[in-house]
């Protein structure tokens, strides 16, 4: 994990547990630059909205990423293309800084992780051998009338049951999404279904709900369709999700090779080549960050569902005794890494698969959850695989991908724990945690508070006026300089206030004014101003790179 400082773990409780630990914070610095600067006075206190996070709704998470330039539709011009998107200017910091967290957490910080970076197009024998090709395939439903398709198990019915009589009058059919919206959903169809049926107003049972591949076809004959609106729906039957391409010249059955739906694999063909370059010893790991693709149903809810995504995962292989305890070891590291980049600890939950929820290969899995605004759904996954993976592609490839314990004289195939956390999930989860509203002297204002490690601009370099030449001077000289250490901004247009709120809106930590006491008295102060608590400190020049470094990296 991060080696933090303290001031370091200070910002990151200020920045998601309130103004009272910004304030221990802001004194703390106060102590450490006593010589060098002196608290401005702040007059304007923000005062939050502790509901701002319940009342955001997707909608508004998609328009401030494509109106800030974090994400933006893939080929808008052209109308678009369902499930893909691009990553903007913002957009594309704000995920690099991700990855670059979670490579320096989990293979750079410790001693028994490996990089690899595999190809996205492997032997297609590799997804035969991994079931991939038999077994990799969501329920899919078709309406006869739309010729839509949706996934059976993102559909969700209820009988309506009528409370006078205990009779089933009919069903509703609504989309996965959080409780609220699904009920509120369902109430809109009973209506409609209780005024055809000329039994307006009269009373029903709770709905109760159960996703489609739980229907059998006297039910499925009478669910309506979200599309039509009608009893048009099929029963389910599998769709592969992966995505079919030809390799060279002919495009025969010969030729026929896939995108790879998972990066896991990649993993376990190249275990016994990593295995050996790099002298590691089992217990170890190899770590992977690459694209994936799976020809989704119904991609939705933004990046969190989409056809083309990119995934961090580490493949950490064990000795088949003590499993659990590594298991839960690797639960626990996982969740402090998220809440290390700034995800608030109460939007974060766990759901241990048991029995049926477990895949047939596994021994457990946890999921670490998130409750975005179209409800929880799973963040990262934490799989105790087993020794199948390695196993199979030692059956199917005929090579050995045993292993001897020089101490044990033990020869076995490792069992398997696998972390896996999706890039473009964790970048959603970072844009939503961190969304805040709060009012200033009466004027509401709305910022994200990303953690100055993860904010895509670090520092908005700020003179006062931009047409003194003077102060424009100073200004870029300190640009130049900071732009060598972290991606930082430079704006001269407007009113400070206004520059102010244009990097808040963009989650920029940190705000810093040139101003005429920069040049005109001596030890050449500038201001810095906190994004969050709108707090501003004067400090000597000399003194501001180490600490944004504290403030930022955790170290000076």
């Amino acid at each position: 994990m991060f080696v933090l400082s303290t001031s370091f773990t200070s910002s990151l409780a200020f920045r998601h547990n309130g103004l009272k630990a910004a304030t221990t914070l802001h004194t703390k610095t106060t102590r450490l630059y006593s010589t060098t600067e002196k608290k401005a006075e702040v007059s304007n206190v923000p005062i939050p909205d502790p509901e701002a996070y319940n009342k955001l709704g997707m909608d508004d998470v998609v328009s401030l990423c494509k109106r800030r330039g974090f994400i933006f539709p893939s080929s808008e011009i052209y109308n678009g293309m369902a499930g893909f998107y691009d990553y903007g200017p913002l957009g594309s910091e704000l995920k690099k800084n991700v990855k670059d967290a979670w490579w320096k957490t989990f293979v750079h910080a410790r001693e028994d992780v490996v990089g690899l970076d595999s190809s996205i197009i492997h032997n297609p024998t590799t997804w035969k051998s991994s079931g991939h090709i038999d077994g990799f395939s969501d329920p899919m439903v078709d309406c006869k009338q739309t010729k839509l398709r949706y996934r059976a198990d993102q559909l969700f019915y209820s009988p309506v049951v009528l409370k006078s009589t205990s009779e089933t009058v009919g069903y509703v059919c609504v989309q996965e999404n959080n409780d609220e919206i699904m009920i509120k959903d369902a109430k809109k169809q009973t209506k409609k279904l209780l005024k055809k049926l000329e039994q307006k107003g009269e009373p029903v049972e709770p709905f109760l709900f159960k996703d489609l591949t739980e229907a059998n076809e006297e039910e499925m004959s009478q669910v309506p369709s979200p599309g039509s609106g009608e009893p048009t729906l099929t029963m389910p039957k599998d769709f592969n999700l992966m995505f079919q391409t030809n390799v060279g010249a002919s495009t025969d059955s010969s030729s026929v090779a896939y995108l790879r739906p998972e990066t896991a694999q990649g993993i376990f063909i190249n275990y016994k080549n990593a295995l050996g370059t790099s002298r590691m010893k089992i217990p170890f790991g190899i770590a992977q960050i690459g694209k994936a693709f799976r020809n989704e149903i119904t991609p939705r809810n933004f990046i969190f569902r989409s056809r083309e995504f990119e995934q961090m995962e580490i493949e950490y292989f064990i000795p088949e005794e003590g499993w659990e305890d590594f298991h839960a070891k690797w639960i626990d590291d996982a969740e402090q890494f998220l809440r290390d980049v700034g995800l608030q600890p109460d939007l974060l939950s766990r759901d241990i698969h048991l029995g049926d929820g477990l895949a047939h290969y596994a021994r457990a899995c946890t999921d670490i959850e998130f409750r975005f605004p179209f409800g929880t759904q799973e963040l990262m996954g934490i799989a105790a695989r087993g020794n199948y993976d390695l196993t199979q592609h030692s059956e199917g490839s005929g090579k050995t991908l045993d292993y001897f314990d020089e101490v044990t004289k033990e020869r076995y195939i490792p069992h398997v724990i696998e972390p896996s956390l999706g890039v473009d999930r964790l970048v959603l989860a970072l844009i939503c945690s961190a969304y805040r509203e709060d009012t200033i002297k009466d004027e509401k204002r709305n910022y994200l508070a990303f953690h100055p490690r993860m904010a895509p601009v670090k520092v908005s370099v700020l003179p006062l006026l931009k047409n003194k030449e003077v102060l424009v001077e100073v200004a870029r000289e300190l640009y130049d300089e900071l732009k060598l250490r972290w991606n930082v901004d430079y704006d001269a247009s407007g009113a400070i206030g206004r520059r102010y709120r244009r990097a808040d809106e963009i989650g920029t930590p940190f705000c810093i004014t040139i101003d005429f006491d920069t040049v005109e008295k001596d030890g050449k102060t500038v201001t810095i101003r906190d994004r969050d608590t709108t707090e501003q400190i004067r400090m000597k020049m000399e003194d501001v790179i180490p600490y944004l470094s504290e403030q930022i990296d955790g170290y000076k």
